[in-house]
């Protein structure tokens, strides 16, 4: 549930507005006035309640759902308890986020933790970096040689900006983060204890041991990426590890140097890719997933949660299992293997 000590709502809107703002087709014109306050899960819904349900099976909410307005799919709306303002919408959920967003825009990105402006008496930043106004650097913060940080970047307390790191507008570094050997461009959101910079894993096997390889290359970061926390993103070792423009990763993501994410890409937690992966734009992978090193993941591609991958993936292809291959197959041979394990065993006699 919300709690009002930790986001307050911007203002009330009316069902009217909500349909105009999304698109949504107000099913009775009746309710356009109904006031919704908060926004919440189907299951909890609440007074002044805007809650979304996408499709029949996510519609067992509805038996006994209190809300003032839902957000559905046309196939439900028949559903609604009476009197609950029906909004159909061909997408429910984007919708929900668009009015969440306006109802609680402290919500939408992080904040500083102090909440103080401009730059703290207690960070430390080197005589040679810039600093643009409107930016804002917290207590404990310390920024290198050389570094720059654009107007509107919000970096908080105890955060670490390496030498010559360049970040652009807007962007958010989360408290006790550290970003080193990195170009990070506008809009970007790196949350808290993320590490972007640090040498990648490269190492040759020698007489006494391993013996460090010099990882040189850089992190380019483009515009409206989000990193998760406690999520890292290693350096390349002669070429750069590039994440594309709008990519989402998830907390507790390992990238390894000289990847390369395209564009748009959406990667869930506890994955980790092996250095010198090549990821298309528009990817998605699951919770867990596990990548070798030097694959490509064609665009389009989805690699199911807990899968291993071992070779790569063509364009657009669903891949599922351990090692991974194209989904019908995995489930194939999921299926066989289950029925082998129920069978009885041939024979029929007894193992005593």
């Amino acid at each position: 549930m919300t709690d009002p000590v930790f986001f307050v709502p911007s203002r009330r809107y009316t069902v009217g507005e909500v349909a105009g703002l999304t698109g949504a087709m107000l099913v009775d014109p009746k309710h356009s006035d109904i006031a919704i306050s908060t926004i919440a899960a189907a299951s909890s819904g609440g007074d002044g309640a805007l809650v979304f349900v996408d499709g029949k099976r996510n519609a067992a909410p509805l038996k006994s759902l209190h809300a003032a307005a839902v957000l559905c799919t046309s196939d439900v709306a028949d559903l609604v308890p009476d009197g609950i303002a029906i909004l159909v919408s061909p997408r429910p959920q984007q919708a929900f986020a668009r009015i969440g967003r306006l109802i609680y825009p402290d919500a939408e990105r992080p904040v500083g933790v102090s909440g103080e402006a401009g730059i703290s008496p207690f960070a430390h930043i080197d005589p040679t970096a810039h600093v643009e106004p409107g930016a804002v650097i917290e207590a404990g913060v310390v920024i290198g040689p050389n570094a720059a940080v654009g107007s509107g970047t919000v970096v908080s307390a105890h955060a670490v900006i390496g030498r010559s790191t360049q970040i652009g507008r807007y962007c958010y570094v989360g408290p006790h983060s550290s970003i080193q050997y990195a170009l990070i461009g506008n809009g970007v959101i790196i949350h808290a204890g993320a590490r972007i910079g640090q040498d990648g894993f490269g190492f040759a096997g020698g007489a006494r041991g391993p013996e460090r390889i010099p990882q040189i290359g850089r992190v380019i970061i483009q515009d409206n990426v989000e990193i998760g926390a406690n999520s890292t993103v290693d350096r390349g070792a002669m070429s750069d590890t590039v994440i594309g423009e709008n990519s989402k990763i998830d907390n507790l993501v390992q990238i390894a140097h000289n990847v390369r994410i395209g564009r748009n890409c959406v990667i869930a937690g506890l994955t980790g890719i092996s250095g010198s992966v090549v990821v298309g734009d528009n990817v998605m992978m699951g919770g867990g997933v596990g990548l070798a090193d030097h694959l490509t993941i064609g665009s389009g591609a989805q690699l199911a949660a807990r899968s291993g991958l071992m070779h790569d993936v063509p364009a657009g292809e669903v891949w599922a299992g351990f090692p991974a291959k194209p989904m019908k197959l995995a489930m194939r041979e999921f299926a066989l293997i289950r029925k082998m394990a129920m069978g009885k065993p041939k024979g029929g006699g007894s193992s005593d």
